[in-house]
């Protein structure tokens, strides 16, 4: 339980809360509203009001944003069922326009890679290109509804192509191009796109990785597909039969974009489950709840505006791309990068901070660690005078990683933990301009969600550990499941576990500050007799260990119950042996109990991750169970998986 006299780590100075769109905001709704009582700048007060006024709290949010679009007169439908209620059920917008809002002659987009090579586009070179590739679509076809699919890097055309694509009414759907071949057919191959867009390569970690060969396969395997359009991002001559480059596809003559209106729940992108344990699920996100829950977390919990440069590591096929993407609704800068953030060295994302003069960096809480193991203190070599913010989701982050940022990379900034996913394409719990951070913990939940943790029961719990949840309906909800539809896996997903709230899936507590520690996936929990262990527990005493470079911890079905079992990767050259054993159990039970203390540690070469970087710990726990893992192809290296298989030390 967290303690009610932490002290902050860092907090807000009276000048930023009252320069905070936060504040602005609560000084919105008090002028619509005539609130009784004022917020007085209470975040907990606001966030009360938000849920217990949502409707009135999520149509003030698109008047504060000026939304382009019909809002009409209901906001909500059914507003008590989850799921059915239905959103703006009057309302129509298009999001590519509102993403497009701006259009002079401010930078909007800044694309570096491991190359060193840089590329850029205003607000007005991007509406241009984005008209010249959505002319041509709408001739092949593309109507409101259709998919269009992109395995694509992190670079400017994507961005131009879902804009384009989205413009029409169309649908987007994107993956990497390190997706395998069977990997890439279990996600589009169920949406089954008009027109796909791919490269033929990409770059990472100094090697040049031709992907000719796979895309014309996939076309070959998902019949779909009309149009090939291929975007020569690594200068490869290898050459796909049958497709248009990405030069000769644009419309040159398209001066203006159509933007077609669309419903707000009518489906603007499909993302995609994991997919560890079998096809990938077909998530489908609406155009209005995704556009008014970004903005909300971009402008209130992030407080962007034109004058910040937004970057955040991730692929194309992680949501953290999609977040990201919407920071143009705002008007500020992005920054994009494609390539392994550890070259040429472990400074590469400082040395961009300082080129590129980006003001709130997103990153993984794995890269932090892999920093601090790495000795790297920015703090000593680069200005970051520009830094501000650094966001970090994709895993938990340690309160010794809180400690590494504010002692070795910058005291003077927000350091929001933020944590939800791809199945509402934002977040429950987020940053907040106007709190303190607090060690090991994520500021605070997100306004209009109310979020709660609860017990196995459905007893609401505050100061224990139990499962996330969301009580009420909120608009960023998925509007359903591909191919699902009378709602039933939908249903399963979310709703099975406690009725009309949604559950979830992460292991949480809510603190007396009105913060959130998440303690890994509840799917994961470990169970020894009984108790309850959250593997981020067990994560944040190994990660001290310094022979340790990281480590997955799953639940072995032992004599009628459950022993824990860790799986390390040393340093190189490090052989595991008792005393190592001896050293990582005293560092667990000496800063957590004697219950997360492992039975068995075993030493591994590689852990296994999906190809957006998260460890798959439910894949390992099949393996050792002897267990088929359905769908590898979800995973950057499936090989690493043999590595778990008929371990003697786990027959002991």
């Amino acid at each position: 339980m967290m303690s009610q006299h932490e002290q902050p780590m860092w907090q807000p100075s009276a000048s930023e809360i009252e320069r905070a769109h936060m504040t602005r905001f609560m000084e919105f709704v008090e002028e619509h509203t005539q609130l009784d009582v004022p917020f007085g700048g209470d975040y907990q007060r606001l966030h009360a009001w938000s849920v217990q006024h949502k409707e009135i709290f999520w149509s003030l949010l698109w008047d504060f944003f000026a939304v382009i679009g019909h809002k009409g007169e209901q906001t909500l439908l059914d507003g008590d069922k989850m799921p059915g209620a239905q959103w703006f059920p009057e309302a129509s917008l298009n999001f590519a326009e509102n993403l497009l809002r701006y259009r002079d002659d401010r930078v909007a987009l800044v694309f570096t890679n491991e190359q060193g090579q840089r590329q850029q586009l205003t607000y007005n070179e991007l509406y241009h290109q984005v008209a010249a590739v959505a002319a041509r679509l709408k001739s092949l076809g593309v109507r409101a509804g259709d998919r269009v699919a992109g395995m694509l890097p992190n670079c400017i055309e994507t961005i131009v192509a879902m804009l384009a694509t989205t413009s029409l009414g169309a649908v987007w759907s994107s993956c990497s191009p390190d997706f395998g071949v069977q990997g890439v057919q279990d996600r589009f191959g169920q949406i089954e796109p008009k027109v796909m867009f791919a490269v033929d390569g990409y770059f990472y970690n100094g090697k040049t990785l031709d992907v000719s060969d796979k895309v014309a396969a996939i076309r070959n395997a998902i019949p779909s597909i009309e149009t090939l359009v291929v975007i020569p991002f690594a200068g490869l001559n290898s050459a796909v039969p049958n497709t248009i480059l990405w030069h000769d596809f644009m419309d040159s003559t398209a001066r203006d974009i159509e933007f077609v209106p669309r419903a707000f729940n009518d489906p603007l992108y499909i993302m995609f489950s994991s997919g560890t344990t079998g096809v990938p699920k077909c998530i489908v996100h609406g155009i209005g709840g995704t556009l008014l829950q970004h903005m909300k977390e971009h402008v209130l919990h992030t407080d962007l505006d034109r004058h910040d440069n937004l970057f955040f590591f991730t692929t194309c096929g992680w949501m953290m791309w999609n977040w990201l993407v919407s920071g143009l609704a705002v008007g500020s800068r992005l920054s994009l990068f494609d390539g392994s953030p550890f070259y040429p060295s472990p400074e590469a994302m400082f040395n961009l901070i300082d080129k590129e003069h980006i003001t709130v960096f997103g990153t993984s809480a794995k890269f932090l660690s892999a920093l601090e193991k790495a000795g790297v203190k920015p703090r000593e070599t680069h200005s970051l005078k520009s830094l501000r913010s650094i966001l970090t989701t994709g895993s938990v982050l340690t309160p010794e990683s809180f400690d590494f940022v504010y002692r070795d990379i910058k005291q003077d900034l927000c350091l929001s933990s933020i944590s939800g996913g791809t199945d509402i394409i934002s977040c429950f719990a987020l940053g907040n301009p106007i709190l303190p951070v607090y060690r090991g913990q994520l500021q605070s939940p997100g306004l209009g969600l109310a979020v709660n943790v609860y017990s196995e029961q459905g007893q609401a719990l505050k100061g224990e550990k139990g499962e996330l949840v969301c009580e009420q309906s909120f608009p960023c909800m998925p509007t359903g499941f591909w191919n699902d539809p009378d709602g039933t896996n939908y249903h399963k997903a979310y709703f099975e576990r406690f009725d009309n709230i949604w559950a979830h899936g992460d292991y949480a507590e809510i603190t007396p500050q009105f913060g959130l520690v998440i303690y890994g996936r509840s799917d994961t929990v470990l169970n020894p007799g009984g108790v309850r262990i959250g593997t981020a527990e067990i994560y944040r005493q190994v990660e001290k260990v310094e022979e340790v470079l990281e480590s997955i911890a799953v639940g072995q079905r032992w004599n009628d119950d459950e022993r824990v079992v860790l799986f390390v990767r040393l340093r190189e050259g490090i052989v595991l042996d008792e005393s190592l054993r001896d050293k990582i159990k005293r560092s667990i039970r000496a800063n957590a109990t004697p219950r997360h203390v492992p039975a068995v540690i075993a030493q591994v070469y590689d852990i296994p991750r999906t190809i957006s970087g998260k460890i798959v710990e439910l894949a390992v726990r099949q393996v050792i169970h002897g267990e088929t893992v359905k769908n590898t192809d979800a995973l950057a290296n499936p090989e690493a998986l043999d590595e778990f298989k008929e371990r003697k030390e786990l027959a002991r």
